[in-house]
């Protein structure tokens, strides 16, 4: 799939390079700014199994 991605980008090896810096940036962006924010709440990393009743050594 690289490979492919880099056939097809214009340019020689510097601007390729140049490119793809930027094509992953974006990508980097994208995922941060819409991807991640959408999916937070359907992540179940909030929902917590342990009851903090008990205090550190267990007594009361």
């Amino acid at each position: 799939m690289y490979g492919w991605i880099w056939r097809h980008l214009p340019g020689n090896t510097p601007v390729r390079t140049v490119i793809s810096v930027i094509l992953v940036l974006g990508v980097v962006y994208l995922l941060f700014q819409y991807v991640f924010p959408w999916a937070e709440p359907l992540l179940p990393f909030n929902d917590v199994t342990v009851d903090g009743a008990a205090g550190a050594g267990g007594a009361a």
